[in-house]
């Protein structure tokens, strides 16, 4: 069963290839209805990808590395998002803190309200 906060993979789409990679995703909010569609964003290792005080980093020293699942520090590309069904996530791998998704949610909305 797919939650709020979980790390999951899924084959993102590349914006430059012909089909997805996989790799894992953070899964930021369940959307209303009856379809079973979920926000999420992409995670990579490559830490130069991520948009300073927009993206966050998660590293090994962080308290909810562990519960993460993630092999090496690895950044939640906030600025890659996706709206994906249930039925093309394949399974997951660990879980963030209930903070941390806090933080992720506010980043979004203030970047949407242009705060």
């Amino acid at each position: 069963m797919i939650q709020e906060g979980q790390i999951v993979l899924f084959k993102f789409p590349q914006t430059d290839l012909p089909s997805g990679k996989l790799r894992p995703a953070l899964v930021i909010r369940k959307l209303p209805g009856r379809f079973g569609d979920w926000l999420i964003c992409m995670i990579s290792s490559q830490l130069t990808q991520g948009m300073e005080n927009f993206d966050v980093t998660v590293g090994e020293n962080d308290i909810d590395f562990k519960t993460s699942g993630l092999k090496t520090d690895s950044v939640i590309r906030i600025s890659r998002l996706a709206v994906v069904s249930s039925a093309v996530l394949l399974g997951s791998i660990g879980t963030i803190s209930e903070d941390r998704l806090s933080i992720i949610r506010n980043r979004i909305a203030n970047w949407i309200q242009g705060a």
